[in-house]
Parts: C-alpha cells; structure tokens; sequence
C-alpha cells in the first residue's frame, strides 16, 4: 500500500488490491477509507474540543479533563493519518519507509492507549463519585487529575516504546507501508505483554466499576420507591419515582465505553490469532484495524445523541460561528443595511 513500486511489479503494494485499472498507479479503495476517516476523525474532535470551550456546563463533571484529553489524542490521531494519506498519494516520505512506518505505529498505539486508559480512568472516576460522596471532592481533586493524566501518557508511552527495540510489532497501524507489512511482524510474548499491560486490566476495571455503578443506583432507585411509597400511603400524595441522579451521565459514558470495546474487540482478537498462530491476512489486518481508528470518530456523534448540555453547546458553538460570518459579510459590504432580526436568529 506504499506509493513505491514493489520490486519488478507495474503496480503499487496495496492490502485491498481487487484488480484496480491499469491506468491507476496508487491504492485507490485504501486512499477514499483512510482519506474519509482523517477527515471525520480532525473535524468531529475539532467539534468536541470547541464545544467544551462553549459550554461551561460541560466541565462540571471531573471526567471533562479524560473527555477532552481523549479529544485530544483522537484529534492527533487524525492528524497522523495524514502521514499514510500523503504517502499512498505519491507524496515523498521525510525519512525512510522503514522509520516513517514504525514511529507512525508507535504514535497511533500511544494515542489509542491514552484513549483506553482515560476509559478506565472514567469509570474509576464515576466509581468513586457514587460509592464516596461526601469524600469525593477531598478524593479527586484538580491537581490529581491533571497528574493521572500525566501518568496516562507517560505510562502509553512506556507500554509501547519497546517496538523499537525490536521486541515485535505493537498493532498494523503502518502496515499501510510496505516495509511494516512485509519485513515486521507481531511477536507472542510483546502481543502478551501488551495485553497483560493495557488491554486486560483497562477490560476489567470497566466492567468491575460500571457493574457496581449500575447495581448501586438500581438499589438506590429501589429504596427512594420503598420510601415514596410508604409516604404516600400515610399522606395520600403520589409521585414519581426519581432515579439515581449520576446513573444517567454513567449511561453515556458507559456508551462511549462499550462504542469503544466494540470498534476494538475484532483488531484485539486478530492481533492475538496472529501473534499465536503466525498467520497474517492483509485484508483482515487493514479492516479490523481501521474499524478501530474509526471510533475517534464516534465521541462526537455519542454526545450529540445522548447528551443534551452538549447539544446545547453544539447548537452556541454554530450559533456563534454564524454570528461571526454574518458580522465579516457586513463588514466587507459597507451599504448592507443591517437588519435586527436575521442576526438575532443566529444565537441559540
């Protein structure tokens, strides 16, 4: 899938090459995908990065800091698949293919890792808030979340950092060149320290913390009914029943966290079969792996449909870059008479 010739071949290494026409000289199925996603993936965590500087109310809730450190990180991600886009479009490499491939693998892991470990660290976050309460604001504080995520990156970083002392491949993420495709390969025991250092644990502390979260608030509800209803025996009076108040922000992290496990799960299963068994399909390796990627796509389109303070700020964030452009159309039409009411229905 690099834009080099391979060897004595008239056609470029493409992983999904499914007969293209002689007059195409680059991957053309390769190019539209990973073009797509780089696009959808800088302009949708753009968006999210915005709209948290738009709506206050956003970052009341200490997992703001994680949301938009992940925000961050998938932001970057787009950014680094620029570097495969130019290349399969014949753009020259700065350095080496072999060098270029293996620190675009590298920096793509530490960025899904941070991603993974701001999951945990989430959910660990929602944990603490419905299991201590009264301590909760003693326990997270400003400054310890801002040294997590610190610990965050720090920690992706050393996770993955052994690839380049040739202990194995860390994930197919510059497979898109030829060299990492061909002359790489994913080793059993890094494959295993990998998952015994991210994937597991980051795995179970999602399921331990959620589970708990929900069962605790589905007690609660329980106990608040039991009360309305012996109160409203003795008064006369019904009412409705209220939930646990943090079981509905739990929901769309929860969702987010399960978008997540379920865009990475088929890249996890391949990258094991592989590593163990020594079997390698390009096809499979090219899709599963960017069916990852794609998730860095998907926090903004879980936020618009499932949480209403951001779509608030989504809607002031349009409202004012829409104020904005009529204000610069105004100003370059000097005789434009300015009218009060068209202006006003920018502001949301």
């Amino acid at each position: 899938m690099n834009s080099t010739l391979d060897g004595n071949q008239s056609h470029p290494f493409c992983l999904l090459a499914f007969g293209y026409l002689e007059t195409i000289n680059f991957c053309l199925l390769e190019v539209v995908i990973i073009v797509f996603l780089t696009v959808l993936i800088i302009s949708g965590n753009i968006i999210v990065i915005f709209v948290f500087h738009c709506a206050p109310l956003l970052n009341h809730h200490t997992t703001s800091y994680f949301i938009q450190t992940m925000a961050y990180a998938d932001l970057l991600v787009g950014i680094s698949c620029l570097v495969p886009s130019l290349s399969l479009l014949h753009y020259p490499l700065p350095v080496e293919e072999s060098l270029t491939c293996q620190i675009f693998g590298f920096v793509v892991s530490v960025l899904k890792s941070v991603s993974m470990a701001s999951l945990a660290c989430i959910s660990i976050d929602r944990y603490i808030a419905i299991t201590k309460p009264l301590t909760y604001n003693m326990l997270v504080t400003p400054w310890r979340l801002r040294l997590c995520i610190f610990l965050i990156w720090v920690y992706s970083t050393l996770v993955f950092l052994p690839s380049f002392f040739h202990w194995g491949k860390p994930g197919y993420h510059g497979d898109v060149f030829q060299w990492c495709a061909k002359s790489w390969h994913t080793d059993p025991y890094f494959t295993l320290f990998i998952v015994m250092m991210l994937y597991a644990p980051a795995a179970l502390i999602v399921c331990f913390t959620y589970f708990n979260i929900f069962r605790i608030c589905q007690q609660h509800t329980k106990e608040i009914s039991k009360r309305q209803a012996r109160f409203s025996s003795q008064s006369g009076d019904t009412g409705e029943v209220q939930a646990c108040p943090d079981k509905r922000y739990a929901m769309v992290l929860f969702r987010i966290t399960s978008v997540f496990y379920i865009l990475w799960l088929p890249y996890i299963i391949y990258f094991l079969l592989e590593s163990s068994t020594g079997n390698s399909n390009r096809f499979a390796s090219f899709l599963t792996t960017w069916l990852a990627i794609s998730n860095s796509f998907c926090n903004c389109v879980i936020y618009s449909l499932s949480n209403s303070v951001f779509r608030r700020g989504l809607k002031r964030l349009s409202g004012a870059m829409c104020t904005s452009c009529a204000s610069q159309t105004t100003a370059k039409d000097p005789y434009t008479v300015r009218s009060k009411g068209p202006l006003n229905g920018c502001h949301v």
